[in-house]
């Protein structure tokens, strides 16, 4: 169960960085909604962050919240803010990947 509450928590960190990106390219009330949106998807990711942390290896846990969050992230900027998807960025987000998948396997929770 940690380990889902862990991944809806990296998935809430993209969230909270993609506000950061659109409140970036806003102005005005526009960009104080995305700074909201920021801010709420920021405790919830911390709050799920903290309680997966309860019962999984913290270096674990905080390795693959911050690589959730960096893997989406890179794939909001390519697909939602039209960011190059050159060859080399997308050989280090898939060797990223791989180092994710590998913590949760030998991770012994």
């Amino acid at each position: 169960m940690n380990w889902i509450l862990l991944v809806i928590a990296g998935l809430f960190e993209v969230g909270f960085a993609t506000c950061l990106g659109k409140a970036k390219e806003t102005s005005g009330m526009t960009s104080t909604l995305w700074m909201g949106g920021f801010f709420i998807a920021l405790s919830i990711s911390m709050a799920l962050l903290y309680k997966a942390s309860q019962t999984l290896p913290i270096g674990t846990a905080y390795a693959v919240w911050t690589g959730i969050g960096a893997v989406g992230t890179v794939l909001v900027g390519i697909f939602v803010f039209k960011e190059p998807a050159t060859f080399w960025r997308l050989f280090f987000l898939f060797t990223l990947i791989t180092s994710i998948v590998g913590l949760k396997f030998v991770s012994s929770h």
